[in-house]
C-alpha cells in the first residue's frame, strides 16, 4: 500500500480521515487495550460517509429524522469515539478519548448506546449490529408510511467486518432485508481478510459478494481507500430500492507495521511503530494533538446537518397537533392513556365470563384490545403465527407493498427476529414484540441479553412454556429456560396464571421504557384463577395473596402461571383436612424483589408456616423466596422438574412428574 500516493492523491481527506487513525493509535496505546486496526481501515469510508452523505447533526444527535449509523463491528468503538470527538459532540470529549476504556468513561471498549446519545445501539458481538440495522430500517418504513415521507425519510449505514458476516445471524438478517426489498439500508463490508487468528481463510471460503446478490442485495464492490470511489458508490446505494452492500477492500491497521495481519487486529501499543505510522501518515503533534485546521473542518462536518435538522423541525410545527401529539408519545415511550381503561374493562369481561384458555390465547385477547389503541406496536411471530397468537385482525401484513403492516413474518430466524426487534425498539417510536416457542430462547438468547443491556423494552412473547407442550417431547419442553431468563439483569419475566394476570403483563410490558420483557405462556388450557375483578394491577407487584387461609395459617403454596391452580386445588385438599393454607400468585419474581420490605412481609410473612413453590421449571431461583425473607429452616420444599420432559400427553406428563395437587398436599403435610 503505498501511502505516499494516498496523501498525494487527496490530500485534505487524507488528513481528515487520519485524524481517525492518529486518535486510534493514542487511545489504544493509552488504554494498553482495544483494536486499532478496523478504524485504521475504515476511516476513508467513515469520512466520506459524514462529510458529504449522513443526515446528523452533532448538536442534536438524537433528532428522530436522522440518518442511523451503526458500527457492527462494535470492537472498533474507537472509530466512533474519534469521530464524535472531532466534530464536537458534547459528550465525547478529548478526556474521553484519552480515558478510553477505563472505569467510568463513557467511552466503552465496546460502544454502548445508553451511555452516548449518538451512538445508535450497543454492539460487540459480532452480527447483532447488521441483524439491529434490519430492524431500524423496517421502523423506518413503517413510520414513513404512518406519518409521511415530510417527517420520516432517512437511511441507516453500517459498517460490518468479516467477522460479523461468518456469524449464522448476519445471513438470517441479509435474507430479511433483501425479502423485504429494504431499500434505506446501506451496509459497508470491510473486507480486510484479517481474523484474530489469522487470515478469513483459515476458516471461510464464502463469495460475499454473490451471497449478497443472491439474497436481493444490491452489491457494489470498490476500493475502501479511494474516497472518490466510496462517494460514489453511496450515491449509486441510495439511489436503488434494494439494500445495498458495498464491499470495500481495506488494508487493516494502514501504514503500520501490523498492517494485514491478524496483530493488525487487536491493540497496537509499541511506541516506536506507532511513531513510525504517524510518520508515514504525515500526521504532526503529539500524542492527542489535531491541528486546529482539521478539527475545524471536522466540527463543520459535524454541523452540516443542522439546516435539515432545523427545515425537519419546521415541518413537524406545521403537521396537525395530533399527528405531532402521537409521533412524540410514541417517541417518549409513553403508553396511551387509553391502555389503563383498556385492560381494566378487559380483566372485568374476565372476571366476570371466567373462560377456561391458554395463556397464550389470553395474549392474543389482550392485543386485540392493545393494538388498536397503540398504533406503535408492531408484531410478528419467527414462523409460528398460529401458535403463538401474536397476529390481531387490524394490524395488516408488513411487505414490499404495504409498509404500513404492523405484522411481520419473519420466518424460522429466532435470533434475527429478537434482534431486528431490538433495532425498532432502539430506532423509536415503535413497540415491537414477536413470539417463539419458550424453549428458542436458546436461539434468541444473545439479543435478548443484548435488550437488557442496552436498556430497551423489546417484548418477547415466548408459548408453550412447559411440560404442558406434551407430545412434542423434551426437545420443545422447556425447564431451565425461566431460570436462565430470570438470572438476566434487567429483565422481567411475566408467567401469569389466566387472562387477567395476562393482560396486567402486557399494560406492564408495553408501559416499561427501559426494561425487556418475557412474556411465558401456556400451550394448555387454563381456568380463570382472577374470578374477582380488582382495578389495580396486582402484577404490577410482582406477587400477591389470590387465595388466603380459611382457618390459622400454616401454609404457604407460591405458584407461577399454570401450576396457580394447581395450588388452589392442593388448597382444597389441605383445608378438607383442616390445614390452613394461603395461596400466593407470583407472576413476575423481577417486579417482587423491587417491592419494599414491608410488602414482601406481608406476602410471605416471617414465621413458621410451611412454603412450598410450584412450578413445572427447574427450582433455580426460587430459594431466595422459599429458604429467605424470613422462611423457617426446614420447612419448605419445592414441586416442580429436575429433568428433561418426555413425549406424552400433558396431563400423563403432570402426573409422571409429580406436579399435582395431591403430590403438593402430601409434600406439605410431610413438612407439618
Amino acid at each position: 500500500m503505498d501511502i505516499a500516493a494516498l496523501r498525494e492523491n487527496n490530500p485534505e481527506h487524507w488528513m481528515k480521515a487520519t485524524a481517525i487513525r492518529a486518535l486510534t493509535l493514542d487511545a489504544v496505546a493509552a488504554a494498553n487495550s482495544g483494536h486499532s486496526g478496523m478504524p485504521m481501515g475504515m476511516a476513508d469510508v467513515a469520512t466520506v460517509l459524514f462529510e458529504k452523505h449522513l443526515k446528523f447533526d452533532v448538536s442534536n444527535p438524537q433528532w428522530p429524522d436522522r440518518d442511523r449509523f451503526i458500527l457492527s463491528a462494535g470492537h472498533g468503538s474507537m472509530l466512533i469515539y474519534s469521530l464524535l470527538y472531532l466534530m464536537g459532540d458534547k459528550q465525547v470529549t478529548l478526556d474521553q478519548v484519552k480515558n478510553f476504556r477505563q472505569m467510568g468513561a463513557l467511552t466503552a471498549g465496546h460502544p454502548e448506546n445508553f451511555l452516548i446519545d449518538a451512538v445508535e445501539t450497543t454492539t460487540g458481538p459480532l452480527g447483532q449490529g447488521i441483524a439491529n440495522s434490519v430492524g431500524f430500517a423496517m421502523a423506518e418504513e413503517i413510520q414513513r408510511a404512518q406519518y409521511g415521507r415530510k417527517l420520516v425519510d432517512h437511511n441507516t449505514y453500517v459498517i460490518a467486518g468479516d467477522g460479523c458476516l461468518m456469524e449464522g445471524i448476519s445471513q438470517e438478517a441479509i435474507g430479511l432485508a433483501g425479502r423485504h426489498s429494504l431499500g434505506n439500508l446501506i451496509v459497508f463490508w470491510d473486507n480486510n481478510n484479517i481474523t484474530i487468528d489469522g487470515t478469513v481463510e483459515l476458516s471461510d471460503r464464502t463469495n460475499q459478494v454473490q451471497r449478497f446478490k443472491a439474497s436481493g442485495w444490491h452489491v457494489q464492490e470498490i476500493d475502501g481507500h479511494d474516497p472518490e470511489a466510496i462517494d460514489a458508490a453511496i450515491v449509486a446505494a441510495k439511489k436503488t430500492k434494494k439494500p445495498s452492500m458495498i464491499a470495500c477492500k481495506t488494508h487493516i491497521a494502514i501504514g503500520h507495521a501490523a498492517q494485514d495481519t491478524s496483530k493488525g487486529h487487536g491493540a497496537l501499543t509499541d511506541a516506536d511503530q506507532l511513531a513510525a505510522a504517524k510518520a508515514a501518515y504525515g500526521w504532526p503533534g503529539a500524542a492527542f494533538e489535531v491541528p486546529a485546521d482539521i478539527k475545524a473542518q471536522w466540527e463543520a462536518i459535524g454541523t452540516r446537518g443542522a439546516a435539515e435538522r432545523e427545515a425537519w423541525e419546521a415541518r413537524f410545527a406545521e403537521a396537525s397537533k395530533q399527528k405531532q401529539d402521537r409521533f412524540n408519545r410514541a417517541y417518549a415511550l409513553d403508553a396511551p392513556n387509553k391502555l389503563s381503561a383498556t385492560i381494566k374493562a378487559l380483566k372485568k369481561q374476565i372476571s366476570e365470563q371466567q373462560p377456561k384458555v391458554a395463556t397464550r390465547k389470553s395474549s392474543e385477547m389482550a392485543l386485540a384490545a392493545i393494538n388498536p389503541i397503540m398504533p406503535e406496536t408492531v408484531g410478528g411471530s419467527a414462523d409460528l403465527t398460529g401458535s403463538n397468537n401474536t397476529k390481531t385482525s387490524d394490524l395488516g401484513v408488513f411487505d414490499t407493498d404495504n409498509r404500513k403492516g404492523r405484522y411481520i413474518y419473519w420466518g424460522i430466524r429466532e435470533h434475527g427476529m429478537a434482534s431486528a426487534m431490538n433495532g425498532m425498539a432502539l430506532h423509536g417510536g415503535i413497540r415491537p414484540y414477536g413470539g417463539t416457542f419458550f424453549c428458542f430462547t436458546d436461539y434468541a438468547r444473545p439479543a435478548m441479553r443484548l435488550a437488557a443491556l442496552s436498556k430497551i423494552p423489546t417484548v418477547f412473547v415466548m408459548t408453550h412454556d412447559s411440560i404442558g407442550v406434551g407430545e412434542d417431547g423434551p426437545t420443545h419442553q422447556p425447564v431451565e429456560h425461566l431460570a436462565i431468563c430470570r438470572a438476566t439483569p434487567n429483565t422481567y419475566v411475566f408467567r401469569p396464571a389466566d387472562t387477567v394476570e395476562t393482560a396486567e403483563s402486557w399494560e406492564l410490558a408495553l408501559s416499561s421504557k427501559e426494561t425487556p420483557s418475557v412474556l411465558a405462556l401456556t400451550r394448555q388450557n387454563l381456568p380463570t384463577v382472577r374470578t374477582e375483578h380488582k382495578l389495580a394491577n396486582l402484577t404490577s407487584k410482582g406477587a400477591y395473596v389470590l387465595a388466603e387461609a380459611e382457618g390459622k395459617r400454616q401454609v404457604i403454596l407460591i405458584a407461577t402461571g399454570s401450576e396457580v391452580s394447581t395450588a388452589l386445588d392442593a388448597k382444597a385438599l389441605l383445608e378438607a383436612e383442616g390445614i390452613g393454607t394461603r395461596v400466593v400468585s407470583m407472576p413476575c419474581m423481577e417486579l417482587f424483589a423491587e417491592q419494599d420490605e414491608a410488602y414482601r412481609r406481608k406476602v410471605l410473612p416471617a414465621g413458621a408456616a410451611v412454603r412450598v413453590g410450584i412450578e413445572a421449571a427447574v427450582r433455580q431461583g426460587w430459594d431466595q423466596w422459599l429458604l429467605g425473607e424470613r422462611a423457617k429452616p426446614g420447612k419448605s420444599d419445592f414441586v416442580g422438574m429436575d429433568r428433561f420432559g418426555a413425549s406424552a400427553p400433558a396431563g400423563e406428563l403432570f402426573e409422571k412428574f409429580g406436579i399435582t395437587a395431591a403430590n403438593v398436599a402430601d409434600k406439605v403435610k410431610a413438612l407439618l
